[in-house]
Parts: C-alpha cells; sequence; structure tokens
C-alpha cells in the first residue's frame, strides 16, 4: 500500500515538496451526477428557469473552482492550468444532469483534485440555482474517471451507473 504523501514522519500534515519531480503532462477527468424531478429537468433543458442558463451558469462556476483549487484545499499547491473544461448533458430518462471535467497542465503535480472540485462546484451551482423549486436534489456519485501522468501512472475507473 503508497503512503499518505501529505502526512510527515511525525504524523503531521504537510504540503509536499514537488520541486524534485519532472514536469510532465497531466490530465484528469472527474464527474457527479445531479439527481433532480423531471419537471425541474424540464425547466433548464427549456432555458425557462426564472435565474438563467442553468449549464452555463454551472459551466462557469467550474471552470473557476478548478482555477481556485489550491485556496479552498489545504494542501494543494496553486497550478498554472493550461485547459479546464466542464461540460453538462442533460439524461432525461434518469431524471439528472451529468457533469464532467476534465483539467490539463504541464507540471509537477497531478490535477485530481481540481477535476474533482469543477465537477462539484459546477453541480453545487445547479443545485443553488434551482433550490427554489426543488429543494430535494441530490448531487450524487462524485468520483475521479481517469487520470494520466506523472509517476504514479494512469488510472481509468471502472464504469457504473
Amino acid at each position: 500500500m503508497n503512503q499518505l504523501t501529505h502526512i510527515n514522519a511525525a504524523g503531521e500534515a504537510h504540503m509536499v515538496d514537488v520541486s524534485g519531480k519532472n514536469e510532465t503532462v497531466r490530465e484528469a477527468q472527474a464527474e457527479a451526477l445531479v439527481l433532480m424531478s423531471p419537471a425541474t429537468l424540464q425547466m433548464i433543458m427549456e432555458g425557462s428557469h426564472h435565474k438563467g442558463d442553468v449549464f452555463a451558469t454551472a459551466r462557469i462556476a467550474g471552470i473557476q473552482a478548478a482555477k481556485r483549487t489550491w485556496e479552498l484545499i489545504p494542501l494543494c499547491h496553486p497550478l498554472m492550468l493550461s485547459k479546464v473544461e466542464v461540460t453538462l448533458e442533460a439524461e432525461p430518462a434518469q431524471s439528472r444532469v451529468r457533469v464532467t471535467s476534465r483539467c490539463r497542465l504541464s507540471g509537477k503535480t497531478g490535477v485530481e483534485m481540481e477535476a474533482l472540485t469543477a465537477a462539484s462546484v459546477a453541480a453545487l451551482t445547479i443545485y443553488d440555482m434551482c433550490k427554489a423549486v426543488q429543494k430535494d436534489i441530490v448531487i450524487d456519485q462524485l468520483r475521479l474517471l481517469s487520470k494520466s501522468g506523472g509517476k504514479s501512472g494512469d488510472f481509468k475507473a471502472a464504469s457504473h451507473d
């Protein structure tokens, strides 16, 4: 089993020193599912929400969140992201929105936390914009889908739904 990298020999939390690592292209993808009533999803898809374009707002919120992950997660490094993409897909048959994010950079540390933060904040933004019409929206299955680059190699999650 791998050691926890954010814990030093004395058991104290610390920021990992990445200065000795090689720069590589690193990419991570994450997703979250936002479950809601068919009526709420229909309102979003039709663009008839009184607060405006829910998907556009959630997309921008996710991108902003990825760029600020280091301010939200205490031991994350500030990163110079070269790409942040947030995609929102209505899935009417399941009465949900699938939020996916992709973050990329050339650097010394991975972008998994940025991808997860982007997906989660985009999902939270959907909730925030729709809570006036439905309070019991559920954000579910936030997870890392894949990562590439770096010393630990590539990862791809098993598919499930």
